[in-house]
């Protein structure tokens, strides 16, 4: 409870002011889970100032403020992993400042602390990220088994969770079977859409996959409104440089090959399904958070993945396994770049979830973009891969198109909050 000592009493009104960007029904990027707080703010009908004393305001110490779960699917929606507005809690001391909410969501505090905390939060996840992509394509070049190493990887996220939930550094979720059985339809998506784009990896350029996956925004379009949703002309306008710029940059590639395209396609359609069908089927599940409801789905996919793998190319793995030492020459090196992909793939999906927490959507989404630049070129330095002038043409306009799109996405909640209000 929240208690108001006036000097002298006067009459106050207590309020509960309506969220201004209120959460809209929309990973994952990853999905891919964020606790907010809900907005409270005091509205007084008067200002309280006799003698020259204004009152004093004291929050009671007992006092808690409730921090509601994250529903998964609304991070589903949209393909950098966010679709709702955040909302945040405002808390005012009566000796103190009180903080200030951005229009897109996020507390402002002093400039250099948050600047310092963005700088963290994106350097981290960019890092994970492209530690990544390099160490899963340097396995994929001289073992390339996409099946197993993507099985490994779902692994490692598996493991990496149930020790988080073992030694309570993660609140372990109540489930149930009604729960297990939601999450069978997104966990299979995810599972294709995993395996498919580790399937692309070892077929073609690290950058050309991730230019073709930034067309992901295309068939969430496509895909939902063949499903009833509907989007304004400025979201349908902004797929059309993600075509294009896919168009361009595959018809210029210097390792194309129809299988890596295929693969990059097919991981697109996955990922899209399984935000759909987690926005349609993990709906009453609101107490599980995101990163909890990623773990789980992680575990589902490796017991989808990993007997599909060994039926698919189990039998070309000994002989595999024996080549790549042959190349690599030092065993060690070999186990050590299988285990940095395993690790740094679940990890960078959990700081994705993470970063949830502390920025708002449209500034997750243009990172989510700027991470893909980041990770394109870093592969493009490390494993020198020739790039002609149209190629990085296109591949710079898809990804263009993909920031005009997540800036259509974010800020259309904000237009309908709006509206509603008036």
């Amino acid at each position: 409870m929240l208690t108001l000592n006036l000097l002298p009493s006067t009459n106050v009104t207590l309020s509960k002011s309506r969220p201004k960007y209120p959460l809209s029904p929309s990973p994952f990027h990853a999905n891919l889970g964020s606790r907010n707080l809900k907005l409270r703010t005091l509205s007084f009908t008067k200002p309280l100032i006799q003698n020259g004393h204004p009152f004093r305001c004291s929050a009671n110490q007992d006092s808690q403020i409730s921090r509601p779960r994250l529903d998964f699917s609304k991070i589903l929606r949209h393909p950098s992993g966010v679709s709702s507005r955040n909302t945040t809690q405002i808390l005012e001391a009566a000796s103190g400042t009180p903080e200030e909410v951005s229009p897109d969501g996020e507390i402002e505090g002093s400039k250099p602390k948050v600047n310092m905390k963005l700088a963290l939060i994106f350097g981290l996840w960019y890092f994970q990220n492209i530690v990544f992509n390099i160490f899963n394509k340097k396995v994929l070049n001289i073992f390339p088994y996409p099946w197993l190493l993507a099985s490994f990887q779902l692994f490692c996220g598996s493991v990496w969770m149930l020790i988080l939930w073992s030694f309570k550094l993660q609140p372990c979720p109540k489930i149930n079977k009604s729960f297990i059985i939601a999450l069978l339809g997104p966990a299979l998506f995810h599972t294709i859409g995993h395996i498919s784009a580790c399937v692309s990896f070892s077929k073609v350029a690290v950058s050309f996959t991730h230019v073709i996956k930034s067309a992901e925004p295309v068939f969430t379009v496509v895909f939902s409104s063949f499903l009833g949703d509907t989007y304004p002309l400025t979201v349908w306008l902004s797929i059309l440089p993600i075509v294009f710029g896919c168009s361009l940059a595959a018809v210029t590639e210097v390792s194309f090959n129809l299988g890596g395209l295929s693969g990059a396609m097919i991981s697109n359609v996955g990922f899209v399904l399984r935000n759909i069908f987690s926005k349609r089927s993990l709906q009453n599940f609101k107490e599980v958070d995101g990163l909890n409801m990623y773990g789980w789905i992680t575990i589902l996919s490796f017991i989808y993945l990993f007997p599909v793998a060994v039926f698919v190319e189990g039998s070309q793995w000994v002989a595999g396994y024996h080549k790549a030492l042959g190349t690599i020459g030092n065993p060690n090196t070999f186990y050590l770049w299988v285990l940095i992909s395993g690790i740094f793939y679940h990890l960078y999906n959990q700081s994705s979830y993470q970063a949830l927490d502390d920025i708002s959507p449209l500034t997750f989404s243009v990172g989510n973009t700027m991470k893909r630049v980041v990770v394109i070129v870093a592969s493009v330095l490390v494993f020198r891969n020739p790039v002609r002038p149209l190629n990085a043409l296109g591949s710079a306009i898809a990804i263009f198109g993909t920031f005009l799109y997540s800036q259509a996405t974010v800020k259309k909640p904000k237009k309908e909050a709006v509206e509603k209000k008036d």
